[in-house]
């Protein structure tokens, strides 16, 4: 699937201004990852979070990381689930990672200003 420059960049400044390494993301590529094995210290001490996080705050991170296109929220047969998986837009930006010999890209100052504002005010993708 092909996206449009804009719709890439805006993913990869949310995902390089969210408290997540490269490494959850390239495991949610083969299995779908729960908020609880993110969350506290347990994210931390499996590389997947930069600092411990509550629940709620892994849980908001994780919808916004879905908000613009991803991740996605698991279903199952009683609704959804407390985890997330990578979408083809999110498979695409970790191919790209990994072919740069897996860079763990920080946002700079002004995307990650940019990220805030975006997301604070869901301004939407065609305006940011």
């Amino acid at each position: 699937m092909q996206y449009s420059e804009r719709v890439v960049r805006r993913a990869r400044r949310a995902v390089e201004s969210s408290p997540f390494y490269l490494k959850l993301l390239a495991e949610m590529r083969s299995t779908s990852v729960s908020v609880p094995t993110i969350a506290e210290d347990s994210g931390m001490l499996k590389g997947y979070t930069r600092r411990p996080l509550s629940e709620l705050n892994t849980e908001r991170e994780l919808v916004w990381l879905a908000d613009v296109g991803l991740l996605r929220r698991e279903v199952d047969g009683q609704g959804l689930t407390d985890s997330f998986r990578l979408t083809p837009l999110g498979r695409q930006i970790v191919e790209q990672w990994r072919s740069q010999g897996c860079p763990d890209n920080r946002a700079g100052l002004v995307d990650y200003i940019k990220n805030g504002l975006i997301r604070r005010s869901r301004i939407p993708d065609w305006l940011g």
